[in-house]
């Protein structure tokens, strides 16, 4: 095989070495390369216009081959100063061809060159990919935090939406919206109210097995006379006059969820007024009494004097019937059984239910064997399993509309100063939860913006250094291939690899 077409390979991370090793660069040639660097630094500041040349230097690091192409640009535009001789009188090319013997001068050129191709492959792309890489990828984490806080987003807003539809408002002015929810608070303890009336069969089977005749005082209470009244409830009679305490609703939390001052006591900007004056009498006249002087009885009464035949109506006195016929109901006593009692009253339906369960498991057990009557059965000799069936699901179709979700918060918020706050809180807490998620939405938005401005910044350079690479080992291969007869040089893991 002819020696001339035996290839040279040369590792990229070893080239450096490789051409000290084999004397073509000096071991010492980084120690020349400042002198070179300065010189080149004053030559740049005198250039001529030359669109070639204004390319060429433009943000380019200048190496040897660099200095070669602007020699040949400069004969062109400094060729008017050249001699007979040959020479050139421009001190620009005086410049340029210095450095160009300077970096030729024991091949301190080569060594520079190849020390820049290692620092470009190894060091300068992979740091540019890298970097384009890492604004991929946080471009990528800002896009699905923002697709997972709009997620939340739509479940925050889902939340409260179904929040206002439970309570029948559209959330924008809470306040007013929850005092007019509550007035179909009365309509729903009514429905209540003719429900319960369906389950006086329950009632009577309960009494009838437990014994006791007053036992679930406030559901039989209900069933026979409705939602009447405390006052009813208490004294056994109507109440001449109901006043009622009236219901209002203050929030400290506003529909914007700004903390108020609600709830503070009023006294007034007027002076107190205590009515009419007190009048002590005469106080001129000074009253005077000796030992002996006090009267304790009055004056024995004029038997003429006194009119018998005077009628009560006349008289102005009003003689009332006995117990409390003719109260007033106020305050708590003012309101509904099913408000003041509503916890007695679902414990009483609770232990009705777990009643009748009982009994129809107890039925079931007792039809499906041959045993006699059990003693725990005693009062249920009408009744069978499928007989309590319908009974057991009245009193569930009660237990269910009085535990009504729109019921519980209604009653809260009449009887629970704290509660309406609470209330605003849930919604309002949504609120300001998916404004926070609008704002940083809206800087993940702009963050992807920068990281994309950043990246497109640096993207151009991954295309101009590796085409400056390529020509750069291009040049070191033909350098090194006409120092041993034009053999080929390929130089392994340079600038083909990425």
């Amino acid at each position: 095989m002819n020696e001339q077409n035996i290839p040279i390979d040369i590792h990229i991370g070893k080239l450096l070495e490789w051409l000290v090793s084999r004397h073509i660069v000096s071991k010492t040639w980084h120690t020349r390369i400042p002198e070179i660097r300065n010189k080149i630094a004053h030559a740049i500041n005198d250039m001529p216009s030359h669109e070639q040349l204004v390319k060429l230097l433009s943000g380019t690091h200048i190496h040897y081959f660099h200095c070669v192409q602007i020699i040949e640009i400069l004969k062109t535009t400094e060729a008017d100063t050249k001699s007979v001789f040959g020479r050139y009188g421009s001190q620009r090319m005086k410049d340029w061809l210095e450095i160009s013997r300077l970096y030729e001068r024991d091949s301190v050129y080569l060594g520079e060159a190849a020390q820049t191709l290692v620092r470009n492959v190894q060091y300068e792309l992979p740091s540019i990919k890298k970097q384009i890489a890492k604004f991929d990828q946080l471009i990528d984490e800002a896009q699905k935090k923002i697709q997972d806080q709009t997620a939340t987003e739509a479940v925050l807003n889902a939340q409260r939406t179904a929040l206002c539809q439970k309570l029948g408002i559209k959330g924008e002015h809470l306040r007013e919206e929850f005092l007019d929810k509550l007035k179909d608070l009365p309509g729903l303890l009514d429905e209540i109210t003719v429900l319960a009336k369906k389950v006086k069969e329950a009632t009577q089977i309960y009494e009838k097995a437990s014994k006791n005749t007053e036992c679930l005082p406030i559901l039989r209470h209900i069933i026979e006379k409705g939602n009447t009244t405390v006052y009813e409830y208490i004294h056994h009679e109507a109440p001449l006059s109901i006043e009622e305490p009236p219901v209002d609703i203050k929030l400290t939390i506003d529909d914007n969820g700004v903390i108020g001052t609600a709830n503070e006591i009023d006294f007034g900007e007027g002076e107190i007024d205590f009515g009419n004056d007190i009048d002590f009498g005469n106080v001129e006249n000074e009253v005077t009494l000796e030992t002996g002087d006090i009267d304790w009885g009055v004056d024995e009464p004029n038997a003429d004097a006194i009119d018998f035949d005077i009628s009560l109506k006349d008289s102005g006195i009003t003689i009332e019937s006995s117990g409390m016929e003719g109260g007033v109901a106020r305050n708590n006593e003012a309101l509904t059984v099913l408000e003041i009692y509503r916890e007695h009253f679902l414990d009483e339906l609770f232990e009705l239910e777990s009643f009748l369960k009982m009994r129809q498991f107890e039925l079931n057990s007792l039809e499906n064997s041959n045993t006699a009557t059990f003693l725990f059965l005693e009062g249920m000799d009408d009744h069978s399993a499928k007989s309590i069936s319908p009974i057991l699901t009245d009193v569930q179709a009660v237990l269910e509309k009085a535990t009504d979700e729109l019921l519980q918060h209604l009653h809260q918020l009449k009887h629970s100063e704290k509660y309406g706050d609470i209330l605003a809180g849930k919604l309002q807490q949504k609120v300001v939860s998916v404004q926070k998620i609008e704002q940083t939405r809206k800087l993940l938005k702009d963050k992807i913006e920068q990281f994309k401005n950043e990246k497109a910044g640096i993207q151009p350079l991954v295309g101009k250094v590796t085409e400056q690479t390529k020509q750069l080992q291009s040049k070191i291969e033909a350098d090194i291939s006409k120092r041993y007869k034009n053999r080929p040089v390929n130089l392994m893991g340079g600038i083909n690899a990425f």
